[in-house]
């Protein structure tokens, strides 16, 4: 039987899982608009007030995902504090704990480009070529590995899914 917190911290875990990969997959499908197909190069046929736009969208869904990440995170901690559930009978939640967490370092240098293109939108100028060298920066980040844990987080999905790695019961313990 589960307690009351552990079922609240996993509403709210599913709640930022929601919030934090769908607004990844929002910022990426903007971001599209702005580049040519498979490269880091810009579309020159866009106009500025329209590329000023596209910027402030990233940066809305960037806020969506910086706010889901740190409710998944934060929900997953009391989460595991909370839970009946024993990691070494429970090999998935195990493997979904790794997956989340192992990326953090990642996901907070992402984060502070984020931060600083948020920054630039609110506070800083019009200046399209500081938005395009953040953008570029920012998908290149890290030599793909926010990609590797894009596959990762997805794949958490499926251990928290399926539960591989489930300890069976004896018969003597049923």
């Amino acid at each position: 039987m589960e307690s009351r917190v552990t079922k609240v911290a996993a509403f709210f875990f599913v709640l930022g899982l929601l919030l934090w990969l769908g607004g990844i997959v929002v910022r990426a499908v903007i971001s599209n608009e702005l580049l040519q197909a498979g490269t880091l190069d810009f579309k020159h046929n866009i106009n500025p007030s329209s590329e000023r736009t596209i910027y402030s969208l990233i940066t809305n869904a960037s806020t969506i995902v910086l706010l889901g990440y740190v409710l998944t995170w934060i929900s997953g901690i009391v989460f595991l504090l909370t839970t009946t559930f024993s990691p070494k009978e429970h090999g998935w939640l195990m493997m979904a704990a790794i997956f989340l967490y192992f990326f953090t370092p990642v996901e907070i240098y992402t984060f502070i480009l984020d931060v600083r293109m948020m920054f630039l939108n609110h506070y800083g100028s019009n200046d399209l070529v500081e938005y395009r060298k953040l953008l570029v920066h920012r998908i290149a980040a890290l030599s793909g590995v926010p990609f590797i844990a894009m596959l990762c987080y997805y794949s958490m999905i499926g251990c928290i899914v399926f539960q591989p790695l489930r300890k069976k019961l004896k018969l003597s313990e049923e």
